[in-house]
């Protein structure tokens, strides 16, 4: 059986998850480059539907009233940290597939973790709703990317099965949120786990580097 690559699942909704991006990226470059990056979302209704037919339900469990408090205080004191002022937005029945179903057309355009950059912005640090067709074609326009395609990826039914496999995979992976870092075995939950996942993946490089050297060394030889 193939050893699946070191890999982190992301949510364009979860303020942890935005805060988490820009942590990996600007701390941990090196391996933001070495893992495979994965969108976690709430289904909607269609997909939901989907994927009851075939038994693979979700372990996702609506909010709190205490724990939504608690999350206010905790981000903005997170975001404090990094110099960050937060803009919470205000959500009303989100469809929350239409932002990450135009992840993957950005993706494919080589303009994901720009995707992901300017989203997350127009959310966290703009308040906007990123639910709304019209936020999610301004981003694509501000990036060069097709706005019609990217805003209206949930009606593509070529994406929306894409979509299904990655939340089919994300409930293998026994994902229950975000962030979640997976290297191997190990599993990792939240931003303050991020540190220990880098080191687990260097470790794992240097080992590689220094085998591959080895071998390399060998048939010299």
């Amino acid at each position: 059986m193939a050893i699946k690559p070191p890999r982190w699942y992301f949510s364009l909704r979860s303020p942890y998850s935005w805060l988490a991006f820009r942590d990996l990226t600007e701390r941990y470059p090196d391996v933001a480059d070495a893992i495979e990056w994965r969108p976690y979302w709430e289904p909607d209704e269609v997909s939901n539907r989907l994927l009851a037919e075939e038994g693979v339900q979700l372990p996702y469990v609506p909010m709190s009233k205490e724990k939504h408090f608690y999350i206010l205080q905790d981000v903005k004191r997170l975001s404090a940290e990094r110099g960050l002022q937060v803009a919470w937005p205000i959500d009303k029945n989100p469809n929350w597939a239409i932002s990450h179903l135009g992840y993957l057309v950005a993706q494919d355009e080589g303009r994901g973790r720009d995707y992901i950059a300017a989203v997350s912005r127009a959310r966290w640090e703009l308040g906007q709703d990123i639910a709304d067709r019209k936020v999610i074609a301004a981003v694509a326009e501000e990036l060069g990317l097709d706005p019609d395609r990217v805003a209206n990826a949930v009606d593509d039914e070529r994406l929306r099965a894409r979509g299904l496999d990655i939340l089919r995979e994300m409930e293998r992976d026994g994902v229950f949120g975000v962030p979640f870092f997976i290297h191997r075995r190990d599993k990792f939950w939240g931003i303050d786990r991020l540190p220990a996942f880098a080191e687990t993946v260097r470790a794992a490089r240097a080992v590689a580097a220094t085998t591959s050297t080895t071998r390399t060394e060998g048939t010299a030889s």
